[in-house]
């Protein structure tokens, strides 16, 4: 049975990546697909990888940190290391958004109270000029 391949454009399309970010994916090592030519052909491990790696993007790793935890991975072998190395990525990560989610909201209550602060002094001016106009 022939291995599945995959054009450039068809991974572009089935992860809606533009082919210019397979390509800078390609030229960073982090998958390496066959050349006929000018032509990329992608395996469906390269296809794997590049999933592993547009999920990892979303989970604010680098592209060093996927690229490190893809390249552990061994199929015959013990893959404990590839997912300790994962989870404390994954536990830094949490770290820093909720550090960054306090920051946010500390940040709305200062508005919410900078704004009242403003709608307080305009009723304020506004009850003042009446009485006066």
């Amino acid at each position: 049975m022939p291995q599945q391949t995959f054009s450039i454009s068809d991974l572009a399309s089935d992860f809606d990546v533009s082919t210019r970010t397979i390509r800078f994916y390609e030229e960073k090592g982090l998958i390496n697909p066959e050349r006929r030519g000018q032509t990329r052909i992608y395996s469906a491990a390269d296809r794997i990888k590049l999933k592993l790696i547009i999920r990892g993007k979303r989970m604010g790793l680098s592209l060093e940190d996927s690229k490190d935890i893809i390249e552990m991975y061994q199929p015959e072998h013990d893959n404990s290391p590839q997912l300790i190395k994962l989870i404390n990525k994954i536990r830094e990560r949490q770290v820093l958004l909720k550090e960054q989610l306090r920051d946010v909201e500390a940040m709305l209550a200062e508005l919410d109270d900078a704004e009242e602060r403003c709608v307080q002094a305009l009723a304020e001016m506004q009850n003042t000029q009446s009485k006066t106009g």
